[in-house]
């Protein structure tokens, strides 16, 4: 059976086009998980995924994820409430294109709706510039949470390329 996905590229080309949430309170933190620990990004990606179909990484073995998350390109923060998880992001730094790459965003179900992911995505945001670039950017598709492509465009990103992928 095939299904239409409409899937959605955003970008942002300056923080001063951040549209910020608030942090809810102070019991949340967003920190760097260093040192790098694909069984996080591992645990992320199949409990928050497993609601919107993110299926390419289910097949990779443990040294396709510890090279992923090892690569000096690639950055993933978590949110905590307290001790917690949350949600997360992973970031990747295109150095020669000066532009950041959201690759996977999300919070775990039993966070959603409770307004942490517009804070998240606001720090997602800051942290990519950060980093020194020009751009952010993203993609989001209709499989994914039905306030995600909301989310973007209240932060300030911008719709810069839309398309129709059957799977």
């Amino acid at each position: 059976m095939t299904e239409e996905i409409k899937r959605s590229y955003l970008e942002i080309n300056s923080l001063k086009d951040l549209q910020e949430s608030e942090k809810p309170s102070d019991d949340y933190i967003v920190k760097l998980i260093e040192p790098t620990d694909f069984q996080l990004n591992k645990f992320f990606y199949k409990n928050i995924g497993k609601n919107h179909k993110w299926i390419d990484r289910l097949m990779w073995s443990e040294e396709q994820w510890i090279k992923y998350v090892s690569s000096k390109n690639v950055k993933t923060f978590v949110l905590k409430n307290n001790k917690d998880l949350v949600g997360f992001f992973e970031l990747i730094i295109h150095f020669e294109k000066k532009e950041v790459e959201i690759a996977y965003f999300g919070i775990l179900e039993e966070y959603q709706n409770k307004k942490l992911g517009s804070f998240l995505l606001s720090d997602a945001i800051k942290k990519s510039f950060h980093e020194n670039v020009e751009r952010v950017w993203l993609h989001t598709c209709s499989l994914d949470h039905k306030n995600a492509l909301n989310n973007y465009l209240s932060r300030g990103m911008k719709i810069f390329k839309s398309e129709i992928v059957k799977i």
